[in-house]
């Protein structure tokens, strides 16, 4: 093990002592989503000890109490759960523990499974309804956590033969053919809402929104991964083609904008702008990622290394990695990174090198060398919180993962859509 991912591990493991039980102080366990949810709550922490204990680096133990703190309560179902609450959060993480610990967790899984291939099935029929009436789609409909996007990137890793992937990627295939809407064309998946999920006075008209947690890319990403699974429906590479035609039309000099709006659309064109934050959730980190990933399945070579390119360019140029404003997964630098390792492992040799060197530079900038991984540990959780996608844990996961030669052993990330 190299140094740099000792400290990482070091860090990791410092995170998850100071979380070691689901009643440690501080915790807000008395809140009705801490259960359910993945981004904030008991099964996203529960990630961090399930992906120690497979490393051999924590015990078991604290990973099962974790896992019983999550399943304890009720499970929330239907069209209240999502990847990212409810039975798929649950489940993602019961799965990655079961993948480690032969035998365990079958008979919870097997229940959870069932329960989100019908809510899937579920929801893809009332999708294709609304596609049907000619009328638009809302973000949760689609998106990477809250639609259909996420609960198919869980049934891709479970059941990749079965029925509920299948409906998903056919309705995907549906979303991203041309919605007639007075008298305009629009893509499919624009959204009469502003990114909040609600109408906004900034956005009249509506928008399509292009990021990886609300927008086009999860879509995007799912409909790649898929085929790099061998699993295809019919229309799925015109599919892929027209997102990425949309993404091709958008770009900009400083990567890809995070929304389109009406006047923009009608305009043909983006105005100038500075840099934005290239995360996970919203820009250019996730989108590279994305379309390299997109690029693989069409057997496109140069469009992947132009993906490539942005990539590097998003996670080294200093006015990009200057809008960045704090160490998260979703958004900050353990994100940058840990998308840079993913893709650096897919990548052309050259490209790969930087990618890599890149990751290493922002792991040193989260934890630098000879920094005490309890003083560390502290401070995270205390800045940031204990959470999965904005906090501690999030942070542990990514710089343990980025720093490994390896990357992660549980595919805790796969809840990403970049994997």
């Amino acid at each position: 093990m190299s140094t740099l991912e000792d400290d990482a591990v070091k860090l990791a493991v410092a995170v998850a002592d100071r979380l070691a039980h689901p009643d440690a102080p501080g915790l807000p366990a008395s809140k009705p989503w801490w259960t359910q949810s993945l981004a904030h709550g008991a099964p996203g922490i529960a990630l961090l000890h399930i992906e120690l204990a497979a490393r051999g680096a924590a015990p078991w133990d604290h990973a099962h109490a974790w896992l019983c703190s999550a399943t304890w309560a009720k499970v929330t179902g239907g069209p209240d759960s999502h990847l990212y609450y409810g039975a798929p959060a649950i489940a993602h993480a019961v799965a990655c523990a079961a993948d480690h610990q032969a035998g365990s967790y079958r008979r919870a899984l097997d229940a959870l499974d069932r329960q989100i291939t019908a809510d899937t099935l579920a929801r893809v029929e009332a999708a294709n309804a609304r596609i049907d009436t000619g009328s638009q789609p809302a973000l949760a409909e689609f998106d990477t956590i809250r639609g259909l996007a996420g609960l198919g990137s869980y049934l891709l890793r479970r059941d990749p033969d079965g029925q509920a992937v299948r409906a998903v990627l056919t309705y995907l295939v549906r979303l991203t053919e041309p919605l007639a809407l007075d008298g305009e064309t629009l893509p499919g998946w624009w959204a009469a809402c502003g990114p909040s999920g609600l109408a906004e006075s900034r956005m009249p008209g509506g928008h399509a929104n292009n990021g990886m947690a609300h927008g086009i890319g999860g879509p995007l990403a799912l409909l790649a991964l898929a085929v790099l699974h061998g699993v295809t429906v019919n229309g799925h590479h015109e599919a892929i083609g027209r997102i990425l035609a949309w993404l091709d039309q958008w770009r900009t000099r400083n990567g890809w904008p995070y929304f389109v709006t009406r006047p923009q659309l009608n305009a043909g064109q983006i105005k100038a702008t500075s840099p934005r934050r290239p995360s996970w959730c919203y820009g250019t980190a996730g989108l590279a990622r994305t379309q390299q990933l997109a690029a693989l399945a069409l057997g496109d070579t140069a469009r992947r290394h132009a993906a490539e390119d942005a990539l590097v360019h998003a996670v080294t140029d200093r006015a990009h990695l200057a809008t960045a404003t704090d160490a998260s997964l979703c958004h900050g630098h353990a994100g940058f990174a840990h998308i840079a390792i993913r893709a650096a492992a897919d990548a052309a040799p050259c490209m790969a090198v930087r990618l890599r060197a890149a990751a290493l530079h922002l792991l040193e900038v989260i934890h630098p060398p000879g920094t005490d991984p309890a003083k560390a540990a502290d401070r995270l959780l205390a800045s940031a919180g204990p959470a999965l996608l904005e906090g501690a844990t999030g942070i542990a996961l990514a710089t343990a993962s980025a720093a490994s030669v390896t990357g992660p052993v549980t595919g805790w990330d796969t809840c990403l859509l970049i994997t």
